[in-house]
């Protein structure tokens, strides 16, 4: 089965298509040794070569043909980032099936919802964790047929079985890698022929939205969409310069799950042979960027403003000496940042100059630090970011640029380009993109070969988002600047309109606040409201190392918020912002959010991204508090 696109424009599936399983096996044909992927066992990182990892595509491929999957099919993978996970998802791209990647985060009910709204047949699953949330909703899962557990702690021997009466299988990886070499023997070239008969309307993968108003709903992306990204983003390097090679070396550690980190991961990978070491865990990111020192590093804005936050906390415990000599070199950074955010990039003799000898003096041991001192290109997207934590990074010498695009089209739409960066957009359209804002709404619409072929079983809910002639409704507001470069201002959902009728954007006085490295979280509240407020979440790791110098003592997160040192501190930061903002868009009051957001509480979801109305909600007293328990 293949998910056509129903375009008029569409292409005519006719002739055999590349997709990023071929041009892997191209790569294992013409560099069989050189290192594809890195991993770490027993504190030493192991290389993949090229010819290592087609040959795992191949048994997993030989493996699922052996279980009776087709083309059209979807294959689920519940796993942190490693190696296995791009196996699994090559593997069934392979023989024409599509992937359907989990969140680790995601408790039971969502994975019962993924697994039965998808109809995968079967799930790939990191270890007894993740295995037991799939057994425990089986009865939601008719179509699953087979769980295979990668990590085989606490669950070989004692669950090798067959559940729900005998419909669903469990496995080991190793025992399916076996089946695979099994039917490689018995059917040599079998997958190496259904990979040669890809046509450009295939399904790829299914990427699911966020859900951030309602269900997630599985986008459907096409051999089609990925090979047009590639060619935009590696093939003729739409934003890297030069374009991305087997010298690139790349850190692995944002779900797979997600649209970008797949393109810098995997896509990235399959298409320029770049090398992918995957991180041990979130937790060892900083460390694991010192070992790799990685020369193109995708983050999102939380990631940015946590390092930025980290370097904070580092220097407030340094010595005086460390900490003046730092100070005076960050300063000197701030003025390079601001020179190169008004020449879009570009160095001036001057601003040269004083890199260099702050290279010498603090730059070189402050990147090597945060695992960025051979970053030739650092992409901040999938949220808003604030110019301030930028212009931190493109002071110390990290090449930083923003780009914008969305599950529903491939994650490609606009990116800022070396030598015209305009600090506060999001760059500029690719070659090959049309971008345009709607006059009346101010709405973004993109259209080009990367947009989705639509959302799985939704037909209605792709009607809405998708023109007859191709148009993607984005969701997002933005205007041009300089008739060039696209600046987005919010999500239409989520722009406030005041009982005064002035239309705020929240996303951009949150972004303010987040730039300070003792908030972590910010909800402006005030639809419908006289003034507008504010939810903060606080950074824990520098709040807590500010308390400490302030010799101010405290048991648990509420406790410290409800320090009324740290409500200076916060207001001191709120205060700082609203100078900045005109009045009507200033936060009037705010409360401290007595705990950190999770998202099994239904206060995020999977990608970290604020459930406003699930927020609102659960602390609602914090919000009747800040408008004296008024509605008005």
């Amino acid at each position: 089965m293949t998910v056509l696109d129903k375009r008029p424009d569409a292409p005519t599936p006719t002739a055999a298509s590349a997709s990023p399983a071929t041009r892997i096996r191209e790569h294992a044909r013409t560099r069989p040794d050189a290192v594809a992927l890195r991993d770490k066992h027993l504190g030493v990182w192991r290389p993949w070569t090229w010819a290592h990892y087609w040959d795992q595509v191949q048994l997993v491929g030989h493996a699922l043909l052996a279980r009776g999957v087709r083309p059209g099919d979807r294959v689920a993978i519940h796993s942190e980032n490693r190696p296995e996970w791009l196996v699994a998802d090559m593997g069934a791209l392979a023989v024409r099936a599509a992937s359907v990647g989990l969140y680790p985060t995601n408790p039971a009910a969502e994975v019962g919802y993924l697994l039965a709204d998808s109809g995968a047949t079967i799930l790939v699953a990191e270890d007894q964790e993740q295995v037991d949330k799939a057994l425990e909703v089986l009865d939601e899962c008719p179509d699953l047929r087979t769980i295979v557990y990668v990590e085989p702690r606490g669950l070989r021997g004692r669950y090798d079985a067959t559940y729900a009466g005998g419909r669903v299988e469990l496995v080991s990886w190793e025992a399916l890698l076996a089946e695979g070499a099994r039917h490689r023997e018995d059917h040599p070239g079998a997958v190496d022929a259904v990979a040669d008969a890809t046509q450009p309307d295939d399904l790829a993968t299914l990427i699911y939205t966020s859900g951030t108003t309602g269900p997630p709903k599985g986008a459907m992306l096409t051999v089609a969409n990925v090979e047009f990204a590639i060619k935009i983003l590696c093939d003729e390097g739409a934003f890297t310069s030069p374009p991305p090679g087997p010298s690139d070396l790349l850190l692995s550690y944002l779900p797979l799950s997600h649209v970008a980190e797949r393109i810098f991961t995997t896509w990235f990978n399959a298409a320029a042979a770049t090398q992918v070491s995957f991180a041990e865990s979130i937790d060892t990111v900083p460390q694991n960027l010192r070992e790799v020192q990685p020369t193109i590093l995708f983050g999102v804005p939380r990631i940015w403003e946590k390092l930025l936050a980290g370097v904070e906390t580092r220097l407030s415990g340094a010595s005086w000496f460390k900490r003046s000599v730092t100070r005076f070199w960050l300063a000197r950074a701030r003025g390079i940042a601001e020179t190169l955010a008004a020449t879009g990039g570009r160095h001036t003799a001057a601003t040269r100059l004083t890199y260099t000898l702050g290279w010498f003096f603090c730059y070189r041991a402050l990147t090597e630090r945060l695992g960025m001192r051979r970053v030739r290109h650092a992409t901040s997207g999938a949220a808003p970011i604030a110019p301030e934590v930028l212009k931190f990074f493109m002071g110390i010498g990290v090449p930083m640029h923003e780009a914008y695009g969305m599950t529903e089209n491939t994650a490609v739409a606009t990116a800022a380009k070396p030598g015209r960066i305009k600090l506060g957009t999001v760059g500029e359209a690719h070659e090959g993109i049309e971008v345009k804002v709607d006059e009346r709404t101010g709405e973004i619409l993109t259209r080009h070969p990367s947009v989705f072929a639509g959302y799985w079983g939704r037909p209605e809910a792709t009607a809405e988002v998708l023109e007859p002639d191709g148009w993607l409704h984005t969701g997002d507001v933005g205007e041009w600047v300089d008739g060039t470069h696209l600046r987005i201002t919010d999500r239409m959902k989520d722009i406030i309109i005041t009982a005064g009728g002035k239309n705020i954007s929240p996303s951009q006085i949150e972004n303010e606040l987040k730039a300070s490295p003792y908030v972590k979280e910010a909800l402006v509240v005030g639809d419908g409201r006289k003034y507008l407020t504010a939810l903060i979440g606080i950074e824990l790791d520098t709040v807590g190392d500010w308390a400490q110098r302030q010799r101010l003592g405290y048991s648990t997160l509420r406790d410290l918020t409800e320090k009324q040192e740290v409500q200076d501190l916060v207001r001191s930061v709120v205060d700082d912002v609203n100078t900045r903002l005109a009045s009507v868009e200033q936060v009037k009051q705010f409360r401290l959010l007595p705990k950190e957001l999770d998202h099994e509480d239904g206060e995020l979801t999977a990608t970290q991204k604020l459930k406003r109305a699930a927020v609102v909600a659960t602390f609602s007293d914090l919000v009747d508090q800040m408008y004296d328990g008024s509605k008005s």
